[in-house]
């Protein structure tokens, strides 16, 4: 009998321990996936229709940017992952899962972006930059 009773003491401390093993390495499959930074600088332009020769580039105001984003994409473009603000000074940056994602801007008005959209791969403990030079196309 006594033999019995340890038997089935072994098999349960058994047991039990490869149940907190597999728990443990559940727990770690499914922790939070390492990131990255994606960070850049945003130009837009032209701000006016005609430059007389000799006068500089007008300086985008905070609320040129405040109406433009950039927007982050799965891999393949068919799901929106973010919309990531751009700053009064044109920078953005915005940490994401380590993997593959295709950036563009949301087009407000005529925008347009050349190189956009654009595949970033994010790798994890790492920034990865895209600037970007939104045309406003006034002309």
């Amino acid at each position: 009998m006594m033999k019995r009773e340890w038997t089935k003491r072994l098999h349960l401390a058994a047991g039990l321990g490869l149940a907190g093993v597999s728990l443990l390495a559940l727990g770690c499959s499914l922790g939070p996936k390492a990131t990255g930074i994606l960070e850049g600088h945003v130009s837009i332009g032209p701000l006016v229709p005609v430059l007389r020769e000799g006068e500089p580039e007008p300086t985008p105001a905070p609320e040129v940017y405040a109406g433009r984003q950039i927007v982050v994409f799965s891999s393949g473009g068919r799901r929106e992952i973010t919309r990531v603000e751009i700053d009064g000074q044109g920078n953005y940056r915005v940490a994401l899962p380590a993997g593959s994602y295709l950036v563009d801007i949301n087009h407000a008005g005529i925008d347009s972006a050349a190189g956009l959209p654009a595949e970033v791969e994010i790798l994890p403990g790492q920034t990865t930059r895209l600037d970007v030079d939104i045309d406003t196309g006034i002309r």
